[in-house]
């Protein structure tokens, strides 16, 4: 998306259902999703020629969007129980297994992994964006992007194997 000539209001119409999504992966609430995207459209429309110039502005905004929750998870904002939440369908085509246990444990597990590895793995199977995508956006390097999924992918499997009780943690320190 070319944004030069495209308005702040024009661009937020067009892509804060899909920020909306974004932030709901990230943050497991859908009210700290708003909160946080809220925040980020702030910001983005002080620095709206920054973003407007950037190579790839909705990689840029959704970087804006990835430090504002990594930003706040350290500062604080999400020590607190989080109730998870059903993410919002965004197609037509029905979801056969969204009354399912597996899809609720998953998403319980998607939950309960640290800030950077949640949002890997967002980017990587939600978002579909390959290792120097997330690299970008999270600000690392391509191999971090690798450990940080391999990680949280062993997590996600090895609970699921021992038959570990899910709980929401947010406050954890990893």
């Amino acid at each position: 998306m070319h944004l030069e000539e495209v308005t702040f209001e024009a661009y937020l119409a067009l892509r804060l259902p899909a920020l909306l999504r974004y932030a709901l992966m990230l943050t497991g609430d859908p009210h700290l999703a708003e909160d946080v995207v809220q925040e980020t459209m702030i910001r983005a429309h002080v620095h709206w020629r920054r973003v407007q110039r950037a190579d790839l502005p909705d990689r840029y905004v959704k970087r804006m969007v990835t430090n504002t929750y990594l930003g706040w998870r350290r500062g604080g904002w999400f020590r607190r129980a989080v109730p998870v939440a059903d993410v919002p369908e965004h197609g037509s085509v029905p979801d056969p297994a969204e009354s399912s246990a597996v899809r609720q444990e998953l998403w319980q597990r998607l939950t309960a992994l640290p800030p950077r590895q949640r949002a890997a793995v967002v980017l990587r199977f939600y978002e579909d964006l390959d290792d120097a995508a997330i690299a970008d956006v999270l600000g690392c390097s391509v191999s971090t992007v690798r450990s940080q999924i391999s990680r949280a992918l062993a997590t996600l499997r090895d609970g699921a194997e021992r038959g570990v009780p899910l709980t929401h943690r947010t406050g954890d320190a990893r």
